[in-house]
């Protein structure tokens, strides 16, 4: 039998977006359309693939640059940029918070006067460098900070290798989740949103599961949670398949399976449902 070369992996990025809330830190995530061909049904934070464009950006930037990006996500320095030009793209595009202001001191405060440009980039009439430099904006990359790089398995016939951010909501700005993939948004706990899951009202792919569950473990606030230093090492699980049955595996698959069956402690859930 001739082996099957498994499809090199597209690389994205997703941004883990935080608050504090009334009882810690709760996270924006979004449910996905049943129909969507990857990930369909599940519950995830905003992100998606890098482009064309992403690559070619010309971007109008402050913060730690593409040397920094590239040695704390081990790519080149050509992808750090790209990955972190699609970070912010996807995240405006996907609910509608941006990263980005018109100096290294300022950020935007009411991003919804750039609602036809999120439209425009959305249905790639516009790219985000494009849209940055006709604004008088500049990518505020101080804003993310570097945090995980899981890879789909090879088993899968669609594959990400996909680079985790985490982000603060910034001030005066809110995250609504109005594009086309998702049918529901909302604001949660790590905890109760691992409840959910455990509980069965939702379902986590073991990427999101595992940065909720880093979330979680980093600190009871916003400013605890962006002070931790992350060592970033490529995570790609692998997929046995048992008695027409498959079967997920990666360092900590006891925990997720144990969470995904129930057979865990259920923390209380707090924070909004998605809905």
């Amino acid at each position: 039998m001739t082996a099957v070369t498994p499809p090199e992996p597209k690389p994205a990025a997703t941004v883990v977006l935080i608050r504090d809330g009334a009882v810690g830190v709760e996270a924006f995530l979004m449910r996905r359309d049943n129909a969507m061909a990857f990930a369909g049904g599940m519950t995830v934070f905003p992100g998606g693939g890098v482009d064309a464009r992403d690559l070619r950006a010309d971007l109008p930037w402050v913060g730690p640059d593409v040397d920094w990006w590239a040695g704390q996500f081990g790519v080149t320095p050509e992808l750090a940029s790209a990955l972190v030009c699609a970070a912010a793209r996807e995240t405006f595009e996907e609910c509608g918070v941006l990263f980005a202001g018109t100096s290294d001191t300022e950020i935007v405060g009411d991003a919804a006067a750039y609602r036809q440009a999120r439209h425009d980039l959305s249905d790639k009439t516009l790219s985000f460098g494009e849209f940055l430099q006709r604004e008088g904006l500049l990518l505020r990359a101080d804003l993310l900070r570097p945090w995980a790089n899981w890879i789909t398995p090879e088993a899968e016939p669609r594959r990400y290798d996909t680079f985790f951010f985490v982000a603060a909501l910034p001030a005066g700005q809110d995250a609504d989740g109005d594009n086309t993939e998702a049918v529901a948004s909302g604001w949660q706990t790590p905890e109760a949103a691992i409840a959910a899951f455990t509980e069965r009202r939702s379902f986590l792919l073991p990427p999101t599961w595992s940065q909720l569950d880093a979330v979680s473990s980093s600190g009871a606030t916003v400013t605890e949670v962006l002070g931790v230093t992350r060592s970033i090492a490529p995570i790609m699980p692998t997929l046995t398949e048992q008695d027409g049955r498959w079967f997920v595996q990666f360092d900590d698959v006891d925990r997720y399976e144990a969470a995904r069956q129930g057979a865990v402690e259920v923390p209380e859930a707090t924070g909004p449902e998605l809905s």
